[in-house]
């Protein structure tokens, strides 16, 4: 019998993290009270990343072996798209070669747009993908730039035999600004913390938590995992005390290894909780932002033979200590270096050329001949074939997924890159075909002939005239412990 909940989930942490000890002795002499939150680590996107690049990575965690033809919808919120007047959601729908008629949007205005899109999806009828990515600028020597981490967390939801399933839900929205960014601004402004953890947290989040458990007729102390979208340890107990939570019950916020990831990160935690829940087990899951969202989950059996495609723990291990705080501050575009004469370059991209192959693009789509088997990208109608030059023969074949091998490379010193030397090489992909690409996240250690890499969506260049941003696909190692 087919019921509906959450069906899959997955997440995507970028490999760098920023040691906050280098970011603290870069600042101490201006801001010494910086000391306290100078412990552990936050994870970093690569110039190359961005909110879209992040969601498309936690989708494809998510979605793993299952067939995206049935996916009907996707959403992406957040509150740093890249894109204010094109659809963000578009973007991803295309770089996960999902058909055209599904329906896709953007969700942003505060940092429960992700748990808002959630509980929205969960109510409707369509299998949708509930996306929550961020990569946010934050002010040097501020706070934020310390708590804050950058990431994605997806949930796939709709009809089939769900993992979890929706109990109850619960919203109130209440103009409560404890942080805002104005448009055109880089930066949020935030109040006074003490302020926003009595009235907000303690009395607008908890309150709504209370509702919630009341109308679901659900003991405080039988929720077995417990989702607080708060940064500080001690406000999330807190809060569980005034509720009657236990607080061992509380879901790790990850902080202190990778900071909070804006939107996302309830979604993340949620998927944290699901990788550790027992089929009965019950979870609440709250968004905060001028007002509050509280949903209350129970397990299923389903959740025993689910297997994540990959671990948010594995994500979290699989790391690399960056103590390079100017390279930080350069790939934020917060300071400005001499990129030199080779940087001066027009990268316009013409509109029709994409659309007519935005399948190739941004989606990695090559193709198989029918006769030959002959795979090859870019599609063409000729083969490549040297046997049998068929004309017409040629059917999609996505390669994204697929993993492949290097068989020749260069590191280019010369050519200017935010973050040289620039990697590329050729690849065999297994199954056939071969493609000439970047390599992303790498250093002279991770690239030798042979090497099995795999593919992620990145940003390939910037128009900085006209503020277009170019995306194409990359390639890691496969070994990197990623999706």
């Amino acid at each position: 019998m087919s019921e509906s909940g959450i069906l899959s989930y997955g997440a995507y942490l970028p490999r760098r993290r920023l040691q906050r000890q280098s970011v603290f002795a870069a600042n101490r002499w201006f801001a010494p009270g910086l000391r306290s939150l100078a412990k552990g680590e936050r994870s970093v996107a690569n110039w190359d990343e961005d909110a879209i690049t992040m969601a498309v990575e936690a989708s494809r965690a998510c979605l793993g072996d299952l067939d995206r033809a049935n996916i009907d919808a996707v959403t992406l919120a957040s509150v740093t798209l890249p894109f204010v007047d094109r659809l963000n959601a578009g973007v991803v729908k295309e770089a996960l070669n999902l058909r055209d008629d599904v329906t896709a949007g953007d969700a942003g205005g505060g940092m429960r747009a992700g748990t808002t899109a959630l509980r929205i999806a969960l109510e409707g009828s369509q299998r949708c993908l509930c996306i929550g990515a961020d990569l946010r600028k934050s002010r040097p020597a501020s706070e934020s730039e310390l708590l804050q981490g950058d990431g994605a967390a997806s949930i796939l939801v709709g009809e089939g035999a769900p993992i979890a399933k929706l109990v109850d839900s619960y919203s109130v929205t209440v103009d409560f600004v404890d942080h805002f960014r104005a448009t055109g601004e880089q930066f949020d402004y935030r109040w006074e913390s003490r302020w926003v953890r009595d009235q907000g947290h303690m009395n607008i989040l908890a309150d709504a938590i209370g509702v919630l458990l009341k109308k679901a007729e659900a003991a405080p102390d039988q929720i077995e995992h417990v989702v607080f979208p708060v940064a500080a340890g001690g406000v999330a107990k807190a809060i569980a005390k005034k509720i009657g939570i236990r607080k061992e019950n509380v879901v790790d916020h990850f902080g202190a290894q990778i900071g909070d990831i804006g939107v996302g990160h309830p979604l993340l935690m949620l998927t944290h909780a699901l990788e550790r829940a027992k089929p009965g087990e019950r979870i609440l899951l709250a968004g905060f932002g001028q007002g509050a969202d509280v949903l209350l989950f129970e397990v299923t059996d389903a959740i025993i033979d689910y297997k994540p495609h990959l671990s948010l723990d594995a994500q979290i291990e699989n790391r690399v200590a960056d103590e390079n705080y100017m390279r930080f501050l350069s790939h934020r575009g917060l300071v400005k270096l001499d990129r030199g004469v080779r940087a001066e370059l027009d990268q316009k991209q013409p509109g029709t050329t994409l659309f007519r192959k935005r399948s190739a693009v941004l989606g990695l789509m090559g193709s198989r001949c029918s006769k030959t088997g002959t795979v090859q990208f870019p599609k063409s109608e000729i083969s490549v074939d040297p046997n049998s030059r068929a004309i017409g023969t040629q059917e999609d074949y996505p390669l994204a997924d697929r993993t492949a091998r290097i068989v020749s490379f260069t590191a280019d010193a010369l050519s200017y890159s935010p973050d040289p030397p620039t990697f590329y090489g050729t690849l065999d992909i297994d199954g056939g075909g071969r493609l000439a690409t970047e390599f992303a996240d790498v250093t002279a250690d991770d690239v030798e002939v042979g090497r099995p890499m795999r593919f992620v969506f990145r940003i390939k260049a910037e128009d900085e005239q006209r503020h277009f941003i170019k995306y194409f696909w990359k390639a890691v190692p496969e070994n990197g412990g990623r999706v």
